[in-house]
């Protein structure tokens, strides 16, 4: 009989988050499709009113949480999946820092955006 093998410590903290991010990421995404294709069809989506979503406090951390747990999610399954493919040594400890510096570059990026989005300006021009 074939043996499992999985890059995920059975049991521990990264196997169940990444079962936790994928349960959430399903629910906001039926959310998503219902709320965009449902009660509004795409022709009738404007900017104003993605900006205007995004203005209400529960949106808008609804779209934060999406975005960090997207990351992580997408982050945490490449590395596992290049691990169990048999990514070992110093390549996976530069896989590994390159996946860190993405995740971050792309948390950045979009919080920038969704602030933009909402209209906070975190750090005013004087």
């Amino acid at each position: 009989m074939a043996e499992r093998y999985s890059s995920f410590n059975p049991g521990g903290r990264l196997w169940l988050w990444q079962r936790i991010t994928a349960a959430f990421l399903i629910l906001v995404l039926a959310f998503h499709f219902f709320l965009l294709h449902f009660v509004h069809h795409a022709d009738e989506v404007t900017f104003g009113m993605s900006a205007g979503r995004m203005q209400t406090w529960s949106y808008y951390s609804l779209m934060i949480l999406f975005l960090v747990t997207a990351t992580f999610h997408g982050v945490n399954g490449i590395y596992n999946a290049l691990v169990s493919a048999g990514l070992t040594g110093t390549k996976r400890r530069v896989v590994k820092g390159v996946l860190l510096v993405a995740s971050v570059l792309l948390l950045v990026q979009g919080f920038r955006t969704a602030n933009a989005w909402a209209g906070i300006d975190l750090l005013p021009i004087l």
